[in-house]
């Protein structure tokens, strides 16, 4: 289950009760039962936090939106400090691969939040994409900018 991801090492706080194992998510301050998804998710969220300087406390997680009155939720949403959404994360299981579909989904999140960054992972790949908000241009970045690069 603890696939080796393309992400640095980070400490995550795992406990095993009654063969499963559990994670704490420091951002939404809960234990939870660590799925293959929330392996990928945590890990991108410390990175975010450890190497691009992103402020733990403008990371939403599971963010809800509606989308044509249908409750949806972000794997997670950077946000300025004006409360504005910079950035929108899609994390699947390592073992799924990011098709036209992940990409569809996160598009389908950015009709909402209109954001000029979106990244999709599963761990392994990632895919970090820069949308012109005017033109509907998509231009595909290496990495995840910095956090005083989102801002710009």
């Amino acid at each position: 289950m603890l696939t080796p991801l393309n992400y640095p090492k980070t400490e995550l706080n795992l406990t095993k009760k009654e063969g499963k194992i559990y994670i704490w998510d420091a951002f939404r301050k809960t234990r939870l039962l660590l799925t293959p998804e929330e392996w990928v998710r945590q890990h991108v969220l410390h990175y975010l936090v450890e190497y691009k300087a992103v402020p733990k406390g403008l990371i939403a997680v599971e963010y809800a939106i509606k989308i044509n009155d249908l409750a949806r939720r972000c794997d997670a949403v950077v946000f300025d400090r004006n409360g504005k959404p910079l950035l929108i994360i899609e994390c699947k299981a390592p073992e799924i691969n990011l098709t036209e579909n992940v990409f569809h989904q996160i598009a389908q999140y950015n009709f909402k939040l209109r954001v000029r960054w979106l990244v999709m992972t599963n761990g392994l790949q990632t895919i970090v994409a820069y949308v012109n908000q005017e033109t509907g241009q998509i231009t595909y970045t290496k990495e995840i900018p910095s956090y005083e690069a989102l801002n710009l």
